[in-house]
């Protein structure tokens, strides 16, 4: 494919993209994440990932997209924003992450990455490739780094200067060749606000995570009892944790999402602290039909909740 063309169908992508409500695209080679193996062996070693089986799995795959979609030559990284300054009414009340407040990301995300690959189809062919949301052995935030979307700083988040960390990180991976973008420089200097403020030392140092003591990993991926060592360090979480991003000083760029599939569920603001601690099931159910909460289950929510002082 002639160089002018492969940018004419990177830029026609990055446009549809736009279109669609994302808030940036990028577009990187698709190749093994050479500086990322030894990083993700190590971690696993070390067992910082917990409970959470599914990441010793697909190794190869993690790493090499080519593995995933036969003929992979291009990943494109996609952002949605989702932040909001709507925060739950009652300071008593048990937290819940801003990302969970509307309908589950998954289903949001999916059906625009599946119009966008359709409208590429549309522009350029016969093109193979695949969607992925949080749904697959990809590594989102390496890869969004390649596309030069932002970089992965001390809280492990991806940081985009002009937007922030509030945003889920999407793929689509084809198999034609596009014009790559650059990777952007590390810019949190000598700023260790997160790792200072992280309630539980998850952040063990810059740019390290231990995620079997991150509060998101003891109330969404831990299906066991909560250990002790997270006794008085959950800082009013119940589902997932926002700290490490909410101090971040980039996200003061951060604009509320435009999104209206991620308006929060009718009533969910406005839940005080009893009726938390006073949830049913059916109430559950309710107003977390279609909610990522789903996730924990009502066992687990209420777990969580019984779990803070």
């Amino acid at each position: 494919m002639k160089p002018s063309l492969k940018q004419q169908y990177a830029d026609t992508i990055k446009r549809k993209a736009k279109d669609l409500g994302f808030l940036s695209c990028g577009i990187a080679a698709a190749d093994f994440l050479e500086e990322e193996a030894p990083k993700l062996e190590q971690w696993l070693n070390e067992k910082r990932h917990g409970e959470m089986a599914y990441m010793e799995n697909h190794f190869d795959k993690r790493l090499d997209p080519r593995l995933l979609v036969p003929g992979a030559k291009s990943v494109v990284s996609l952002l949605f924003n989702y932040y909001t300054p709507e925060t739950q009414k009652d300071p008593e009340a048990p937290k819940l992450s801003r990302y969970a407040y509307g309908k589950d990301y998954h289903y949001v995300i999916k059906d625009k990455l599946k119009a966008l690959l359709e409208n590429i189809r549309e522009e350029m062919g016969e093109v193979g490739g695949r969607v992925f949301v949080d749904s697959a052995p990809v590594m989102d935030k390496a890869w969004a780094a390649r596309a030069g979307l932002g970089w992965v700083g001390k809280n492990t988040n991806l940081i985009a200067k002009q937007t922030g960390s509030f945003f889920f990180i999407a793929e689509i991976i084809l198999d034609i060749e596009l014009a790559y973008d650059r990777p952007v420089a590390d810019h949190c200097g000598s700023c260790t606000a997160c790792i200072d403020a992280c309630p539980t030392q998850a952040l063990t140092a810059p740019y390290q995570i231990d995620g079997s003591k991150c509060i998101s990993y003891a109330t969404i991926e831990l299906k066991s009892a909560i250990p002790d060592y997270f006794k008085d360090k959950m800082d009013g979480w119940m589902f997932g944790c926002d700290v490490c991003q909410t101090v971040c000083p980039w996200n003061r760029f951060a604009q509320p999402h435009q999104e209206k599939e991620f308006t929060p569920a009718a009533g969910l603001l406005e839940m005080n602290k009893r009726d938390w601690e006073e949830l049913t099931e059916e109430t559950f159910k309710k107003v977390f039909s279609k909610s990522a909460v789903k996730r924990t289950k009502y066992a687990g929510l209420t777990r969580n909740i019984k779990f803070l002082p």
